[in-house]
């Protein structure tokens, strides 16, 4: 993947006057991430730096890479109380860039994604941010999404139902034969046991340190912003706690082709996460085992998106040829978590 030319930035630079952003000169580009998910680069015009986010130019799947929903709802958090970069632009005219793309404001913070990233901070820093992660996750599920304007952002009722029909059918699209019957039992074992919804909240969906930028830059590090919400909506919080520690499993490792910060010995366990989410004043974890199961199994099919990509011949680098070799073993850890999980009285 390679950052927007010449061409394409003074379509962006256009696009920011257009919106009332002052852009003082041509755009540079340096592209930070890109290929597994949703591609994000530095623009800037030599004063001032924005985040340019858009999707994969090709591979790309049905519902995910929404870069359009993203936008949305970190531009109903402002104010919130929940740290997000300021959403600045969304333009949904696929002819200026062959893709819809977002620009935000840049925020100042460091990106924690591996051992060796985690390694730089002794481990009172690393309690610090885990806390903050979990006070800020907290906050999120108590934001009153209605009277953020996000009324219409997603059902409130049957998220269980509904993510697990969303994932089935991300399967069916990216899945490998020889791993069918493994996933099949994983769904229908999944879908006999979906417990009845107790809260409703914003949920990220997809919460972990390297999907924040942390501010290291005082006596104690915080989260400076949450980002890559391509796919957040309206559900249940538990189902966000469970995704959280989900990517605490081993596994994780091979999805991004490095040591991930997340599943370092140094950090609390799922166990200890998900206990000090609630003692930070989040929703308590009803019919956890179920959303534990059902998030690792969310996980699988993540995994399975990005070997589908790199089979798609859409993307190369770190965890496109590891990714696959995921999907496997988080299955299994699905298909173990719903043996803890009672049958719902409705199957």
């Amino acid at each position: 993947m390679t950052a927007p030319s010449r061409d394409e930035l003074a379509l962006v630079a256009d696009a920011l006057s257009d919106a009332g952003v002052e852009v003082v000169g041509p755009l540079e580009a340096e592209l930070i991430s890109g290929g597994r998910s949703n591609l994000t680069a530095v623009i800037s015009d030599g004063r001032t730096r924005w985040i340019l986010r858009t999707p994969p130019r090709a591979g790309r799947t049905a519902s995910a890479h929404d870069v359009a929903r993203e936008h949305r709802v970190t531009a109903a958090l402002a104010g919130s109380g929940v740290p997000v970069a300021p959403a600045l632009l969304l333009c949904e005219d696929e002819s200026l860039l062959g893709v819809p793309f977002t620009v935000s404001g840049h925020v100042e913070g460091a990106a924690i994604r591996t051992q060796a990233d985690l390694a730089e901070h002794d481990d009172a820093a690393v309690g610090a941010m885990v806390s903050g992660l979990l006070t800020t996750l907290a906050a999120l599920h108590l934001v009153d999404h209605v009277a953020a304007g996000l009324e219409g952002f997603g059902r409130p009722e049957g998220y269980a139902v509904r993510q697990l029909k969303r994932w089935s059918r991300q399967w069916q699209s990216v899945g490998t034969p020889e791993l069918e019957p493994l996933a099949r039992d994983v769904m229908a074992r999944l879908a006999d046991r979906v417990p009845t919804q107790r809260a409703t909240s914003i949920v990220h969906g997809d919460y972990r340190i390297d999907n924040t930028l942390i501010a290291v830059d005082g006596l104690s590090p915080r989260v400076a912003a949450v980002i890559d919400w391509e796919l957040s909506t309206i559900g249940d919080p538990v189902a966000d706690v469970a995704m959280m520690c989900a990517y605490r499993h081993s596994p994780f490792d091979l999805v991004l082709g490095a040591p991930s910060a997340w599943t370092s010995e140094r950090l609390p366990t799922a166990t200890e996460l998900a206990a000090g989410y609630e003692s930070a004043g989040g929703v308590r974890l009803d019919d956890w085992d179920f959303h534990l199961a059902l998030a690792c199994f969310k996980v699988a099919v993540i995994a399975a998106g990005i070997d589908h990509r790199r089979r798609a011949g859409a993307g190369a680098g770190p965890g496109f040829d590891t990714a696959g070799e995921a999907v496997e073993p988080y299955l299994e850890l699905a298909l173990r978590g719903t043996a803890r999980t009672a049958r719902s009285p409705r199957s």
